[in-house]
């Protein structure tokens, strides 16, 4: 089989949206006129028309042997401006102590923070239910390959990657956190204030206390969830902790998510990658490597056997007739 990443084109609509109807993600849901402005507003992205705070990246992945799209990433060039801060709940820790009782506590409390300039944020990840669990790791694929495109393009982004991690929701999709805190200063459900916090944040600020939320306070059901994954997002969170990603002890205001980051120069896949012009060898070459082209525009990305070395790599090109686009070509190559 043969999969490339690479950027979203016009003509992928009617993939799109099948492939959003299996997920209905909030930043990608399947409404037809959302996901059209998605792939304009990438496409201005990815052909530099856009400002940096305004730049939203969608990559695609490709199944090439049918031409069909199977999966989706998303990177958001600034997650946190004037116009759309982004909000977190810090975690913090609170001594208390008694000198008369002899006894002392310490408390995790929360702490609503807001930042105006934010860094650059990766999500949006979707593969089709039907490609999971392969021997080719398209999950991995489809995550690792923005961090290429970051490489080659790192004046479009930020030099901090924040990703806010799903944390473990009830089948029914209910958060216990937002039940136990969000609801009861919003008035709203989950659902409708994450959906309202799309077009708008500034209610979080409104409505949310001001001073220190201590955990204490909140039901059980609600505390043992702060900073953790669900079941889905545990291997999503390996992997970015196996790139460099560290947990910053903070967490999202609705669901209790953790969010993790890195320095853009510190992400593994790019300190140990290079820039060099790639070479065809069809040899037995078992070096797996993530190569990404871009050009103008356009953006791909692939996973390959080969050689790499500190100023050149080797290609096994054999049955991938579209790796022989980057043949003679600068690229960024990196290993996996």
């Amino acid at each position: 089989m043969s999969f490339i990443v690479r950027n979203i084109r016009e003509d992928d609509f009617e993939d799109l949206l099948s492939l959003a109807k299996q997920f209905n993600l909030l930043n990608l849901p399947a409404e037809p006129k959302i996901l059209k402005k998605k792939i304009q507003t990438s496409v201005k992205s990815f052909g530099g028309k856009l400002e940096k705070e305004e730049g939203e990246y969608l990559f695609v992945l490709e199944d090439k042997e049918v031409g069909r799209v199977i999966g989706t990433s998303l990177i958001i060039a600034k997650h946190g401006t004037p116009k759309y801060p982004h909000y977190f709940f810090q975690i913090l820790e609170r001594k208390r102590q008694s000198a008369n009782l002899g006894v002392g506590f310490i408390h995790n409390v929360l702490r609503l923070g807001e930042d105006t300039n934010g860094p650059t944020e990766v999500g949006g990840l979707m593969l089709d239910r039907g490609y999971r669990r392969r021997p080719e790791k398209l999950g991995r694929l489809l995550s690792l390959s923005r961090f290429l495109y970051m490489a080659l393009h790192p004046e479009r982004f930020e030099s901090e990657i924040l990703c806010e991690l799903s944390p473990p929701l009830t089948d029914e999709g209910r958060s216990e956190f937002w039940e136990a805190l969000g609801r009861r200063f919003t008035g709203m459900s989950y659902t409708e204030a994450d959906r309202l916090s799309q077009m708008h944040k500034g209610f979080i600020k409104s409505l949310f206390p001001e001073g220190d939320i201590y955990l204490c306070l909140l039901e059980a059901s609600a505390r043992v969830v702060v900073g953790e994954v669900g079941d889905e997002t545990r291997g999503a969170r390996h992997l970015l902790e196996k790139i460099g990603f560290t947990y910053r002890h903070e967490v999202d205001p609705f669901d209790g998510g953790p969010h993790y980051s890195c320095k853009l120069k510190d992400v593994t896949l790019i300190k140990n990658g290079i820039f060099c012009t790639a070479e065809e060898d069809n040899k037995k070459l078992n070096q797996e490597l993530m190569m990404a082209l871009a050009s103008d525009q356009n953006f791909m990305c692939a996973q390959t056997q080969g050689l790499m070395d500190k100023a050149s790599v080797r290609l096994n090109t054999a049955g991938k007739p579209y790796l022989k686009e980057m043949v003679g070509k600068k690229v960024f190559c990196t290993p996996v």
